[in-house]
């Protein structure tokens, strides 16, 4: 399963037990349903299936490249592929005009990162060993870049709410200019994290060692590629029914973005989490966990922004309704306050479920 970097700021490590033949079995089954016009609901279902088993070919495609490249650059291999399922769902969708299921599977990818995922990973650390520990320093250095980069990202929202009643405002435009600007600075932030990570402030970040290659990087590099055009056809068959489906089962665009897509975008690493947590790495899977939101917020968002303004002609800003802004500081507050003391527990891991389920419902009652 693959995982994305530490606070941007990479370790890569992908433990392998989905099993490799998936891939291979899913997308032509995918396809074939295709083209034989299945129902709906059967085509999601098995493009949900091709979507995580590509993206856990991916991650160990990714890994492999660490093992022959080294950890920086296998770092950025691994951040640059590993959040294409959820990219291709949201430049899919923005071309579909679902810009309201875009924004919230943002807002939600962070939110189950920080709240299910890491709650999950405490819970089932927690049922193994009573208390678990991790580095207070390197979690208090991810958890504040987390509320920066979530801040930053909701700068729009906060202008759009306060200038859209004041006169002398084109608020449609102003909030268009004031998102690409955003971005701009969010990616220029984001490069910054990793002179930090990688070259200045190593020494702050734990290594790890990758194991040695087993296969060639070239045959590597071809299965990435493969995989991500493949993971582009299945998340367009993906997206093509989320409207379908969403109105088969009376749901809000929010609410599939925030739960189904959030999820489905970022399940192969949910296990890499877990897994980090059973064998008591708690250092790992708040890498994983509160690094992948980050990387959300600094390096999606804004490239979704750029991409829809100056390559697709269908601009996407960067104003998120009340509810997800509520939901996104919410969740950040309670991870600060939770990384606070280096020690948790498998109730500490509950409580942080619960929260999410809380926001889930939040979610689905928003029309």
């Amino acid at each position: 399963m693959m995982t994305k970097l530490r606070t941007g700021l990479a370790t890569v490590r992908t433990p392998s037990k989905w099993p490799s033949w998936l891939p291979l079995l899913s997308f032509p089954i995918l396809l074939a349903a295709q083209l034989l016009a299945a129902p709906g609901i059967i085509l999601f279902v098995l493009s949900i299936i091709a979507i995580i088993a590509l993206a856990a070919q991916m991650g160990r495609s990714t890994e492999e490249l660490a093992g022959h490249f080294g950890s920086t650059l296998g770092g950025f291999f691994n951040a640059t592929f590993g959040n294409a399922a959820e990219f291709i769902i949201a430049i899919v969708a923005i071309n579909a005009g679902l810009f309201d299921l875009v924004k919230a599977s943002l807002t939600g990818s962070i939110i189950g990162n920080i709240l299910f995922v890491m709650g999950a990973s405490f819970f089932v650390g927690g049922l193994r060993y009573r208390e678990q520990s991790f580095d207070v320093k390197q979690a208090g250095l991810n958890s504040t870049m987390l509320l920066i980069a979530v801040a930053s990202m909701l700068v729009p929202s906060a202008f759009f709410f306060f200038a859209q009643s004041t006169p002398g405002h084109d608020i449609g435009v102003e909030t268009e200019q004031l998102s690409l600007f955003v971005a701009v600075l969010m990616i220029s932030l984001y490069v910054l994290s990793l002179v930090f990570s990688f070259h200045t402030h190593a020494y702050l970040f734990r290594k790890r060692l990758h194991e040695a290659p087993k296969g060639r990087a070239d045959h590597a590099i071809l299965v990435l590629l493969l995989s991500t055009v493949a993971l582009a056809l299945a998340s367009e068959i993906f997206t093509h029914q989320l409207t379908g489906v969403a109105a088969q089962f009376n749901l809000s665009q929010i609410f599939m973005g925030a739960v189904v897509v959030a999820l489905v975008g970022n399940a192969a690493e949910h296990m890499s989490a877990l897994s980090a947590a059973k064998k008591n790495d708690l250092d790992l899977a708040l890498a994983i966990t509160i690094g992948s939101s980050i990387q959300i917020a600094l390096l999606v968002a804004p490239l979704l922004v750029l991409v829809s303004y100056f390559i697709l002609g269908t601009p996407l800003n960067l104003v998120f309704s009340l509810f997800e802004i509520l939901a996104v500081f919410a969740a950040v507050l309670i991870v600060n306050e939770i990384s606070s003391d280096g020690q948790t527990n498998w109730f500490e891991g509950a409580q942080l479920m619960a929260m999410y389920m809380i926001l889930a419902g939040l979610f689905f009652f928003v029309v």
